[in-house]
């Protein structure tokens, strides 16, 4: 006769070694989010057995699923203690409970095989090393001292080595190495940290890690690897380090030869480098840090930190700025790098200028040929190309509502592709695929209810970027499983994005540039879809407006369905088009010429005698390409012409209007702000910037300090836009003011905008979790084209 047992108030029958149980109740918990790859599991795993419950948890496609024996108050406890004690890296987006009849095969709480069905559970961002790794790391009696690619479940590459959902070690490039035993121990043992860390390795059976020279022979070093490194390092050489989500070339940070010699190789004479530090203590040394920066710096997502120079090192590492980018090791491969400098190192992505990031062993080879002396590599697999995350700190926001402390400027590693919450009536969205625009390029997808941004991938009018684009799409949608109700793109017809829409035979949903712009900051704020419209401040570079010019600073009266334009800077010729971008003096000559100031201005800048001002007044009188735009990114540049910052030409997006910043914060403070005024053209209001040239041309004929010129011109613009906003705001009764845009990363102008908005009462809402600059821009096309759904 079989033998009979109980748990609970439910009966088992064991026969033999197997037992079968049917529940007659219990309850099925269905948790989404980012719980797959956490150690999730073994974290309900202990949390049920300590309660004494019977059950089962798995993955599937969903998320995770949770069934339990229990009585109410069990199941209560057992909600309250999951939802407030997470594992490091998890995160819960919904939890739903259910009563259900539960067939359990065991007595214990059973972690059991994950299923298959439809993806909706969010990829967690690659992590940085967790303490209890580097702690391992540096332990001469555990088994992976010194092992470059230690990771656990709270740690380690996730995005970059996925290829499909659920996260299982299958769908992963550590697919190919095999668990040794004890390995395969600690990945099958729920109390272990390493639990299915999906790519849990260790010298025995993982990754391997080599040098090769600059002819990519191999080098078998006498000792450690990372000593040969370091002398190498030490000696003035680029070394090309393979990581999580791509290779970097470093350099000695404070040797002027060695980054001299980068600039030259990799021709990026002015774009500043990005830093590594050994700890926050080195940090300190050489910038501006807090405590709430520290815990940044520390946390799992590892960014750059944009953070205020005490300068101490080369002008070659950041030229004309006032911070430095800086970040810790993020992976065990840095962390055995830079335990032997003080100093911080260069570590910029590996790549030729404007090519996107080197992630492949022979790839980098030839991409790098004559760049690197030396390469660092291994052979884990880089699967999706991860960049660096950039997020600035605003120092002077502690204690203002209108204005964040961080922001992030490039969303990408340890950030992406963590979802966003959808604000209050999206819950319905339909699924769709919004495509970014041309530059900083993100794609999002909304899937059910949920946004995913990609992490950055780049400017696609680069071949190789463009590439990694059209797979970015393809692999996100095989990810989540996307079968897309529509595409969204930008209204510009030659954005490479909007062509890939238009021959692609799909829907399409339109969406002007700076409507997505302002919507991305709206929804990132959890307004409402139904919620009142708001004034939007769109400060841009460059985007289509509907009148067929370009726009780029503008106020809207919006919402996430439909915006009304009452408010714009007045509009200047872009003379040469494109040209007129990469040379900031084009567009000084013309601001002066629609003025009618330039042949008062002629005499005070000499320089401009050697341009062909001549051939510019016929091409600005014939209207030959030279449209008209009302961009605020350009005001900026002509500003920093006036006042010969990259007044020839930029070799980076932003350079002029960055070094214009750099040198009006060199001022603590102003007393006086230019003439500035708007005109009516009959219900719209125009910013019209003739008496600023005539005050600043008037400085300037006074041999006026350029910084106080340059702080000046930040003064008066917030000023002129926080009283415009005011006008607007009493004509509306609106109370809120959206700001975006590329221009809206201008911290200072930022700061004093945010100010004096709050001087007369208005609320101002700014980026946090998404980049004010066309990284973000998708997810703004995605929230207005669902919107238009609903």
């Amino acid at each position: 006769m079989p033998a009979l047992g109980k748990a609970g108030k439910q009966w088992f029958v064991v026969l033999g070694n197997k037992m079968r149980q049917v529940i007659r109740k219990g309850y099925r918990l269905t948790v989404t989010g980012l719980v797959q790859g956490v150690g999730f599991r073994p974290f309900v795993w202990h949390l049920a057995r300590q309660l004494k419950l019977m059950g089962q948890v798995w993955n599937d496609a969903a998320g995770v699923t949770v069934e339990l024996v229990a009585s109410s108050q069990q199941r209560d406890q057992f909600i309250k203690a999951l939802t407030t004690a997470l594992p490091p890296l998890a995160r819960i987006e919904h939890l739903s409970c259910m009563d259900a009849e539960l067939v359990i095969n065991s007595p214990d709480f059973q972690i059991i095989k994950s299923r298959n069905g439809d993806p909706l559970t969010g990829c967690v961002p690659d992590a940085a090393t967790c303490p209890a790794c580097i702690s391992e790391l540096k332990d001469p009696s555990n088994r992976r001292y010194r092992y470059p690619f230690i990771n656990c479940t709270h740690c380690g590459p996730r995005l970059s080595i996925l290829r499909g959902i659920p996260y299982d070690r299958y769908q992963t490039s550590m697919a190919e190495f095999r668990l040794c035993e004890d390995c395969q121990e600690e990945y099958d043992n729920p109390a272990d940290r390493r639990f299915h860390a999906q790519p849990n390795a260790c010298a025995a059976c993982g990754p391997r890690l080599w040098v090769c020279d600059g002819e990519s022979r191999e080098i078998n070093p006498v000792s450690d690897p990372f000593q040969l490194i370091t002398e190498q390092i030490r000696q003035g050489n680029i070394i090309a380090i393979k990581g999580i989500g791509g290779f970097h070339l470093v350099c000695d940070a404070t040797s002027k030869e060695a980054l001299q010699r980068l600039r030259e190789r990799k021709q990026r004479p002015d774009k500043p480098f990005a830093l590594m530090f050994r700890d926050c203590e080195s940090v300190q040394r050489y910038a501006c840090l807090d405590s709430d920066v520290r815990q940044l710096l520390q946390s799992a997502s590892a960014p750059i930190v944009l953070l205020a120079s005490k300068y101490q090192l080369p002008t070659e590492v950041a030229p004309g700025q006032s911070r430095l980018g800086c970040m810790l090791p993020h992976s065990p491969v840095h962390h055995l790098l830079l335990e032997s400098f003080e100093s911080p190192l260069v570590m910029t992505s590996a790549n030729r200028s404007g090519s996107p990031q080197v992630i492949d062993n022979d790839e980098v080879v030839s991409q790098l040929q004559g760049i690197a002396d030396y390469y660092v590599l291994h052979d884990r697999e880089i699967v999706n190309r991860v960049d660096d995350s950039v997020v600035a700190i605003n120092s002077h926001s502690e204690g203002s509502n209108n204005y964040p402390k961080m922001q992030v400027i490039r969303r990408a590693r340890g950030y992406a592709p963590a979802p966003i919450k959808l604000p209050p009536g999206f819950e319905r969205a339909p699924d769709l695929l919004a495509l970014g625009g041309e530059l900083k390029n993100t794609i999002c997808l909304i899937k059910g209810g949920q946004a995913i941004v990609s992490q950055h991938l780049g400017d696609l009018e680069d071949v190789r970027t463009y590439d990694e684009y059209l797979n970015t799409i393809e692999r996100y949608q095989c990810l989540y499983a996307l079968k897309p109700f529509c595409l969204v793109a930008d209204n510009h017809p030659e954005y490479l994005s909007s062509k890939y829409a238009k021959a692609s035979g799909k829907r399409v949903e339109w969406v002007q540039h700076h409507h997505a712009h302002l919507s991305s900051c709206l929804a990132e704020h959890q307004w409402p879809l139904e919620g009142e419209d708001l004034l939007g401040l769109a400060l841009d570079g460059l985007g289509l407006g509907d009148d067929g010019t370009l726009w780029g600073g503008e106020i809207f009266q919006f919402n996430y369905r439909q915006y009304t334009r009452v408010a714009y800077f007045d509009p200047v010729p872009l003379v040469g088009g494109v040209q007129a971008i990469l040379e900031p003096w084009r567009c000084l000559v013309a601001q002066l010429h629609h003025y009618g100031l330039l042949d008062e201005a002629l005499p005070q800048l000499p320089w401009l005698d050697d341009k062909p001002i001549p051939v510019i007044r016929s091409m600005l009188k014939k209207q030959l390409n030279s449209p008209m735009s009302s961009s605020a990114g350009r005001l900026f540049d002509a500003v920093a012409a006036l006042l010969d910052l990259s007044r020839d030409r930029i070799t980076y997006e932003g350079q002029a209007a960055i070094e214009l910043e750099s040198l009006a914060e060199k001022v603590l403070s102003v007393d006086r702000t230019y003439p500035m005024d708007w005109r009516y053209d009959g219900e719209m209001r125009i910013l019209c910037w003739d008496r600023l040239w005539s005050a600043m041309l008037d400085d300037l004929s006074r041999d006026t300090d350029p910084a106080l010129i340059a702080c000046a011109f930040h003064h008066s613009l917030a000023h002129v836009l926080a009283n415009l906003l005011n006008d607007l705001s009493q004509a509306t009764s609106i109370t809120t003011v959206v700001l975006s845009g590329g221009v809206a990363q201008n911290r200072l102008l930022c700061r004093l905008l945010a100010e004096k908005l709050a001087s007369f009462g208005l609320a101002l809402l700014t980026h946090k979790q998404l980049p004010a600059n066309d990284g973000g821009l998708s997810y703004g096309q995605a929230v207005v084209a669902a919107a238009r759904q609903l």
